[in-house]
């Protein structure tokens, strides 16, 4: 009797054992999609909601001898006779001599929702023959959209990310001086309306293109919220909110729930190749057919020296200069890799590593495997 116990207890065991080790297999790969998996927000943005750009001209002053040349430059000299005109000091510009001033263009990017108060940074550069923005300061300058209308203002101390010294016989400059930054430079005036609401629906956008990833999206809010998503193209999927959330007060509330969701997302397979740095970058999914590689440099190495020849002595003759060529000629011995159809692009570099070949000869081979038709994914030269 305690003998059939003890073998029930030890069946059941080893059931119970096999069922953990069971559950751990299957529950391995679908941990790993997880881990793999990224948030809508980080692929995708709703359309409509997006920066603007702002520009504008203004005046630095307070430079040390490194402005524009005014009597050259008549912009620089039109711009502060205007600015001395506004605060009550009449001139002619032909009596404004000045190098401590420069023109500028000034940039910024106003982001959605921004309200009038806020701050934006802001970045000059240089338009005349200015030498340095270095310790200037900008005057008031008002930034514009492309509609002509005033959205913020910039005024502050430049920051420059360098110098420049010059003598008589030699000079040195870091990085460009006739760029600068201003922190938190520009106030928003204006605030420019962002709608994201077309009707009762809204669209978000993903930032790289892909029908298996759109498709991928509509489904996964589609069973959060069914049947309010469809995905139109490989770019767009268009969402008509459910009734408790088409309010204004709980949109945002919406949009937020469809950010935070998880997807994972497809591509294109890829090898993008730097020529100039030797950089090799490939996705997962590269694949390749059945393909045989060898790979071999050849070396000429070619030497000359000069030789003298003279006769013996009382033998007729003269001594002349003769040239004695070498030549030698080396070919590195490599063996015939072959890389089996199917294998990931981790079985790709360990066979061809066993080549022992540096980045710049995978290039090639990468070049010549692709030329045949074995290579399957887009081949990328920057």
């Amino acid at each position: 009797m305690r003998r059939k116990q003890f073998t029930i207890r030890f069946i059941l065991k080893c059931i119970l054992t096999s069922f953990i080790i069971a559950s751990t297999i299957l529950i391995t790969p679908f941990a790993h999609q997880a881990h793999a998996a990224v948030r809508i927000k980080d692929i995708a943005y709703v359309q409509g909601v997006r920066e603007n750009q702002l520009y504008g001209y203004g005046i630095v002053i307070g430079l040390q001898g490194t402005g524009d040349n005014s009597q050259i430059f008549k912009l620089t000299s039109q711009l502060a006779v205007n600015v001395f005109e506004k605060l009550g000091v009449l001139m002619e510009q032909e009596d404004f001599f000045s190098k401590n001033v420069a023109v500028v263009m000034v940039t910024a990017n106003i982001p959605a929702f921004a309200r009038p108060g806020d701050k934006l940074d802001v970045t000059l550069s240089s338009i005349g023959d200015c030498k340095s923005l270095e310790g200037g300061v900008l005057l008031q300058t008002a930034l514009q959209g492309a509609d002509n209308e005033v959205y913020a203002v910039a005024q502050g101390a430049l920051t420059v990310g360098g110098y420049s010294i010059e003598g008589e016989a030699q000079s040195s400059r870091k990085n460009i001086v006739t760029t600068a930054h201003i922190s938190n430079g520009a106030i928003v005036e204006k605030e420019i309306y962002t709608s994201f609401l077309k009707g009762q629906s809204l669209s978000i956008v993903l930032r790289n293109p892909d029908f298996t990833t759109a498709t991928r999206v509509a489904e996964l809010i589609n069973n959060l919220y069914p049947h309010s998503a469809i995905a139109t193209d490989a770019a767009v999927i268009n969402i008509k909110p459910p009734q408790e959330f088409q309010a204004e007060e709980t949109i945002v509330k919406f949009i937020s729930n469809i950010e935070e969701l998880y997807i994972k997302t497809d591509s294109i397979a890829k090898v993008i190749i730097n020529e100039r740095t030797g950089t090799i970058v490939a996705d997962e999914h590269v694949r390749i057919s059945t393909v045989a590689v060898a790979h071999g440099n050849l070396s000429i190495t070619i030497k000359e020296e000069k030789e003298v020849s003279q006769p013996n002595m009382l033998a007729s003759g003269e001594t002349r200069d003769m040239a004695r060529t070498d030549i030698q000629v080396g070919e590195e011995k490599s063996r015939l890799t072959v890389l089996q159809e199917g294998v990931s692009i981790s079985d790709v570099a360990r066979a061809l590593n066993v080549l022992g070949v540096t980045p710049r000869d995978l290039i090639s081979i990468f070049q010549a495997i692709k030329k045949a038709g074995a290579l399957h994914a887009e081949l990328v030269i920057m």
